[in-house]
């Protein structure tokens, strides 16, 4: 079991992920530090998208549609081990490190509501289950799988329901997709 000042603290890291030490997890935001994150990009088998809801209460990006999960790493935690424990406990799911794929790196920096910033050297994970998620209601609203398609339609008619992030990790992961689905094609997974 992890301890509440170990859980409240991020990974500060430099451009090459390089840690520099850690800090409370609201100061780094307040002051826009640099710090590891971890985002999961979940598909069923028919190639759509497992979006969720983020829970009005969360601490910034409330309400707002994202991806199916997003967590800071704990120091000494792995980036699998991190996607894993939050797909757990924001998602109810149990998902399998051996079958995640890691897609790329990047970083980014935005403001965000309640005069926070996020500033994340995130890595993107894939991974492909046909569970239903049992979401932890103090973090997500509601969750939906959603075609391909149907995703693109929405973030082009409604993108200011869609966390900043899920946005740059959309575009960034296409490119990407295409190798892994078939998107133009019936949003099937090729086989």
């Amino acid at each position: 079991m992890t301890s509440n000042s170990v859980k409240n603290r991020v990974v500060l890291v430099d451009i090459n992920d390089n840690p520099l030490g850690t800090m409370e997890k609201m100061e780094a935001h307040r002051k826009g530090a640099m710090h590891r994150a971890v985002s999961v990009l979940v598909f069923n088998t028919q190639g759509e998208w497992l979006l969720h809801q983020r829970a009005k209460e969360k601490y910034h990006a409330g309400g707002l549609w994202t991806n199916a999960c997003c967590t800071h790493p704990f120091e000494g935690e792995a980036y699998e081990e991190a996607a894993c424990r939050r797909m757990r406990e924001e998602m109810g799911m149990e998902i399998s490190p051996a079958h995640l794929i890691c897609l790329f790196d990047f970083t980014y920096k935005v403001s965000l509501n309640n005069n926070l910033i996020e500033h994340e050297y995130d890595r993107v994970f894939f991974y492909i289950t046909d569970a239903y998620p049992r979401p932890n209601q103090q973090e997500v609203m509601d969750w939906k799988y959603l075609s391909h398609t149907a995703l693109d339609k929405e973030i082009i008619l409604d993108s200011e329901s869609f966390t900043p992030w899920f946005k740059i990790i959309y575009q960034k992961a296409l490119p990407h997709l295409h190798e892994l689905l078939f998107l133009n094609s019936g949003d099937k997974i090729n086989q």
